[in-house]
């Protein structure tokens, strides 16, 4: 009688440089770990074709991945939102799909999300080039406008939103926020106005996008958006970078649509390409702070994101159900049919 072969686990991508913390938990329900690189969903099927279970972090687990798949139990996201993964594919195949809650990385995207603003706001990295360049002077970053009683938009106000208006509100801003999915009485309760996402755009001095990339929202933000907002108005993307038309903010950008931004990714999302170079002509405005889908960082959130997802896959794996589950109740509804 042979020794049955341990269940495996496929890491499809990462960027921490190792896979220690994934592998010690993995390795210690006694399953094997696999860490590739994948950048395409032809990389996917390559690497996990006969995976039990799959970690993902920027490679896109889409229906023919799934299709594929011929034993897979669980897709685990590295973070919150699903956009990588056909959600309704791992369903009808009877994959479960889990996420980490997002509390994983409420404050670090907050803080992000404030030092964009605050940076856009107050021509930091203006006046830096300018003082390594030898001038020192004020006037090198005006016009700068105070930031006390100017009104704060948020698009989408869910946990992270909510904790980036506690700041706003200790810096003296009022909030205003549109969320579809959520009552007027529970945006009021987290101390901000609700509002129409018309309203938003032609209220807001300065707008926050922190909403998930769906089919809803990608591309949300485009040139007739642009085209309603102040022309003081500096907009922060700590979201997704599909959210807002580069072509559009660009032309907003240069021609003084608005006055500037703050973004934490791009529309083309650099990290799920092998090959990017830095050739978005965003980059060539003065006006523009880019961060590298860095709003998540902390060494604190990148442990407990890791550990999170590692252990879902591990509760699955053993028959335990997971904590964070995106659609456990299709899989059941799939189940009683």
């Amino acid at each position: 009688m042979t020794e049955q072969e341990p269940l495996t686990v496929v890491v499809a991508d990462h960027d921490f440089g190792e896979v220690d913390i994934e592998r010690a938990i993995i390795e210690r329900a006694g399953f094997r770990l696999v860490a590739a690189d994948c950048k395409t969903e032809d990389d996917v099927i390559a690497v996990a074709r006969d995976a039990d279970a799959l970690f993902a972090q920027y490679a896109t687990v889409g229906p023919r991945a799934i299709a594929a798949f011929t034993r897979c139990r669980v897709i685990a996201r590295y973070g919150t939102g699903v956009d990588i993964v056909d959600v309704d594919a791992a369903t009808r195949h009877g994959i479960l799909v889990t996420n980490v809650p997002n509390d994983w990385c409420r404050d670090e995207v907050a803080d992000h999300a404030m030092a964009l603003l605050l940076a856009a706001t107050r021509r930091i990295a203006t006046y830096d080039r300018a003082t390594r360049a030898g001038v020192w002077r004020w006037q090198s970053g005006e016009p700068i406008h105070r930031m006390q009683g100017r009104l704060l938009g948020l698009l989408s106000f869910g946990a992270i939103a909510q904790a980036i208006a506690v700041r706003a509100r200790a810096f003296g801003m009022g909030v205003v926020a549109h969320d579809p999915y959520l009552s007027a009485e529970e945006v009021t309760a987290h101390g901000a106005t609700p509002v129409s996402f018309d309203e938003l755009l032609d209220q807001a001095d300065y707008l926050v996008v922190q909403a998930p990339l769906t089919d809803q929202t990608h591309h949300l933000i485009g040139e007739a958006e642009l085209r309603r907002m102040k022309s003081t108005l500096i907009l922060v993307n700590t979201a997704r970078g599909p959210i807002v038309r580069d072509d559009a903010l660009y032309r907003a950008l240069s021609e003084g649509w608005i006055a500037g931004a703050g973004l934490d990714d791009l529309e083309e999302e650099p990290s799920k390409q092998r090959d990017w170079t830095p050739s978005n002509p965003l980059f060539g405005l003065d006006n523009v702070i880019v961060t590298p889908h860095a709003a998540y960082y902390s060494e604190e959130a990148m442990r407990t994101v890791r550990e999170f997802a590692a252990h879902e896959v591990v509760r699955v794996l053993t028959g335990q159900a997971p904590l964070s589950p995106v659609n456990a109740d299709e899989l059941a509804a799939t189940d009683r049919r």
